[in-house]
């Protein structure tokens, strides 16, 4: 993965070398890298091994036209600031090269002033941008507890619960959503509680087939039942001087639950086939996603074996319900999959981030790691862009905010998302223009005519 810094590559590429001598030596400055090539088949080289953050690139050239060269190199990078050069002006080609992702447009002969002050912005733009995500870093960083990433009230009244609690527990129930963490409370619990010098055994109640749940659980003798051919430790016994974790309870049949809180009460169990009890030390921590409250009362779960595991609760929060947190458990994922890859990713595009902003996410925080992890997968650009996000997530973007647009025309159309855009990105210009791969002037533009 890249370290942040504050320094910024610029890439020239025009058929005349001349050009790019004016190029080099009017933008040269400190912190400012730049490099130049006559061939556009070796510029989109280096496009891929300098990952530079701007692109200067004639309009017309002999091998490849710069709207290919600015197709390729958004295919590869769509987070690179493209500037297309050229001595043949005219406003059809303005508009298609920003409509196929250009930041700008400017003519030669070219006015160097000008020139410097465009590419000035862009360099303070990518420098803020380098800032704050060294300041998210620094906020990732504060934000975590045990693993567990999030800054919102939701999750810090989870993070007290858990320091409250952990020192003293016997037995806590944790309850939430799939895909919101309950293994990762149970671990902390663990990490933070008196039994963290013994081990933590985790017990998937749903995958264990009922006629195996006492053996699984409790352990056997040889020669107890058919195939037991030799004495058999069960978990309760593994865990013993520790911490077992009961996940998926709400899936455990009723006559397992009749020993198990035999087991929870007395610290007490019995091997299948042994006539002797033994003695444990066992803190229980168990979790499931079901409403056990509602069992209770269906009478498919023991109410007496309820309240004795939900003396203490931590309920976890849904994503949906944690929005503000999404941004750093994203940042978190990317830092851990580019690593895990070795992969140059440092964030999204501004494209992509919408997209997962607008998802519900029915999977919570597991189906986010998917999908971050999916993405980096296939990215290879320096940025997350929609195409690498999962199919699902693709339509995130382009989805209509819910009203009948059909029969307005393209303009109208234009100039009404341009508006719906700025507001989603509340009153940011310079996001929205970013997010529609339009310049500043043009979006300016699209917002002072009145849609008909």
């Amino acid at each position: 993965m890249r370290m942040v810094d504050s320094s910024v590559t610029l890439l020239a590429v025009d058929d005349d070398p001349s050009s790019l001598d004016l190029f080099a030596s009017a933008l040269e400055q400190k912190g400012l890298e730049i490099v130049t090539t006559c061939d556009p088949e070796e510029g989109l080289n280096l496009v891929l091994k300098r990952r530079p953050q701007i692109v200067l690139v004639d309009l017309i050239m002999p091998t490849m036209s710069g709207l290919d060269f600015l197709d390729r190199v958004v295919e590869r990078d769509p987070a690179i600031d493209v500037v297309l050069i050229t001595g043949h002006y005219s406003t059809d080609s303005a508009v298609k090269a920003i409509q196929r992702g250009a930041c700008d447009y400017l003519t030669k002969p070219v006015d160097i002033a000008a020139l410097r002050e465009r590419i000035g912005s862009l360099i303070a733009e990518h420098q803020r941008r380098n800032r704050a995500q060294r300041l998210d870093g620094e906020v990732l960083d504060a934000s975590q507890f045990e693993g567990i990433i999030g800054h919102s009230p939701q999750m810090l009244e989870v993070f007290t619960r858990i320091r409250r609690v952990a020192p003293h527990f016997r037995t806590v129930l944790i309850t939430g959503d799939t895909g919101t963490g309950k293994e990762l409370v149970a671990r902390a619990l663990h990490r933070l509680g008196p039994a963290s010098a013994g081990r933590m055994v985790v017990a998937n109640c749903a995958a264990i087939p009922e006629n195996l749940i006492e053996s699984e659980l409790f352990g056997h003798t040889r020669g107890s039942f058919t195939g037991a051919i030799q004495d058999k430790l069960g978990l309760f016994e593994h865990a013993d001087q520790g911490v077992l974790f009961l996940d998926e309870l709400g899936e455990l049949p009723l006559p397992a639950q009749t020993k198990l809180l035999r087991a929870v009460q007395q610290q007490e169990i019995q091997r299948i086939g042994s006539s002797t009890p033994q003695h444990v030390d066992v803190r229980i921590v168990a979790a499931t996603n079901r409403d056990l409250r509602q069992q209770v009362r269906n009478r498919q779960f023991r109410d007496d074996l309820f309240y004795r595991l939900s003396m203490v609760e931590i309920r976890l929060p849904v994503l949906a319900d944690r929005r503000e947190d999404l941004p750093l458990l994203t940042r978190h994922f990317v830092k851990h999959f580019a690593e895990e890859y070795g992969k140059w990713i440092d964030g999204l595009t501004r494209r992509a981030e919408l997209a997962l902003a607008r998802y519900r996410w029915p999977g919570n925080v597991r189906e986010l790691e998917n999908a971050i992890g999916h993405a980096c997968m296939m990215t290879d650009g320096r940025k997350i862009d929609v195409c690498n996000l999962p199919d699902y997530l693709h339509g995130q973007f382009a989805q209509a905010d819910g009203n009948d647009d059909s029969l307005l025309s393209l303009e109208e159309i234009q100039r009404l998302h341009t508006r719906r855009v700025v507001e989603r990105m509340n009153g940011d210009k310079a996001e929205a223009a970013a997010i529609l791969g339009v310049s500043r002037a043009t979006l300016y533009r699209l917002l002072s005519d009145k849609v008909r």
